[in-house]
């Protein structure tokens, strides 16, 4: 699949936690930095998602922030 969004960095799935709506996934994107993206439980399973699998988390904003 391809996508329009040009911010696409390929990780590993560290973490799942799962909620009532929501669930927390963490992906080790490598140099110990690890991203957590708020999905859907039924995207989750949509998407079949287990520790160990290879993803690439995208990022589409319209803004983006520096802080220091």
């Amino acid at each position: 699949m391809k996508l329009s969004a040009r911010n696409q960095i390929p990780g590993t799935v560290v973490g799942i936690t799962p909620g009532a709506v929501n669930g927390t996934i963490k992906v080790d994107i490598g140099n110990g930095i690890v991203v957590t993206s708020s999905i859907t439980e039924e995207a989750i399973a949509d998407l079949a998602l287990a520790e160990g699998d290879r993803v690439t988390v995208v990022v589409k904003a319209s803004d983006v922030l520096i802080g220091k």
